[in-house]
């Protein structure tokens, strides 16, 4: 990551978690340093694209390494700390952005109800290639379901998404 592009191994980033409370989200920068600064811009180019879920497939944020990263989900490692303090799950909702957070609809809240996870229904069912409200609904479906078996079967369903790369950019 540091030998391909300027700034910090890490990226941290405020994200929401169970009941609302925010936390600081560690994971391995894939993107430009600064890339936040570039959102606003972004999501006014992409006029068609939901704010509440925001991925692009060709983000121009993304560095090389960044990309495969992204692709492999190896990204994602350092949230392993997260499960290990209790601020996430190994299995939950995707943990979102407060602006995110900020334009839900009423019904959207609930899926707050669990805490995050490192994976879920929705990265195991498509990934960005599913909308928000459909992302939502698989989240309210696990927090209404939850049990051990059901964790056990998303777990095992996250190694050939991985592996696929399915819905990863």
């Amino acid at each position: 990551i540091k030998a391909t592009s300027p700034g910090p191994i890490l990226f941290r980033q405020t994200r929401i978690g169970r009941d609302g409370k925010p936390f600081t989200l560690v994971k391995f920068r894939c993107m430009v340093d600064g890339a936040d600064d570039m959102r606003e811009e972004l999501l006014a180019a992409h006029d068609g694209q939901d704010p509440r879920l925001f991925k692009l497939r060709d983000d121009p944020r993304l560095t090389r390494v960044g990309r495969i990263l992204r692709r492999l989900s190896f990204d994602e490692l350092p949230q392993f700390w997260h499960v290990l303090i209790g601020e996430m799950s190994l299995v939950g909702p995707r943990p979102q952005l407060p602006d995110e957070v900020a334009s839900y609809e009423d019904w959207h809240f609930q899926r707050l109800a669990v805490s995050p996870g490192l994976t879920g229904l929705w990265q195991v069912n498509g990934r960005s290639n599913l909308s928000f409200d459909e992302m939502v609904r698989l989240d309210l479906y696990y927090a209404e379901h939850w049990s051990p078996w059901l964790d056990t079967k998303i777990v095992l369903r996250t190694i050939p998404a991985v592996v696929t790369g399915r819905g990863a950019y």
